[in-house]
């Protein structure tokens, strides 16, 4: 008779974790995006200014970069991860922004040009 191995259905626990813990790390991605999208929303509409955006992602970032890695705390240290990466994708809406406006002109001017041909053409 063979044995059977038994499948563990349970991950393996870091030690130390939480169960909110274990949570924020699986979701820390999806709600860096949410908090992006949300303030991203905010700046478009203009209830947010733009240099206000910037100067508080900057701070976040370099805050993050300065203490938030040195965190003991795994949660926090995922707290802080999540807050820069929102505010890094925040800081790239102003950025995206200027290029999707400088695609719209471009593609506007090349429609221009090409009514002004199409009309000089008929023209006899």
């Amino acid at each position: 008779m063979v044995a059977s191995a038994r499948v563990i259905d349970h991950p393996v626990l870091e030690h130390g974790s939480t169960r909110s813990g274990r949570w924020l790390r699986r979701n820390r991605t999806k709600i860096a995006f949410a908090v992006a999208l949300a303030e991203a929303i905010l700046l478009v509409v203009g209830a947010v200014s733009r240099p206000g955006a910037l100067f508080v992602a900057v701070l976040v970032i370099l805050g993050y970069f300065w203490l938030g890695r040195k965190f003991q705390s795994p949660f926090a240290r995922d707290v802080a991860w999540t807050a820069a990466v929102s505010q890094a994708l925040v800081a790239l809406v102003p950025a995206l922004l200027f290029v999707v406006t400088a695609i719209a002109v471009v593609a506007i001017a090349i429609l221009a040009i090409v009514a002004l041909v199409v009309l000089f053409s008929r023209r006899r």
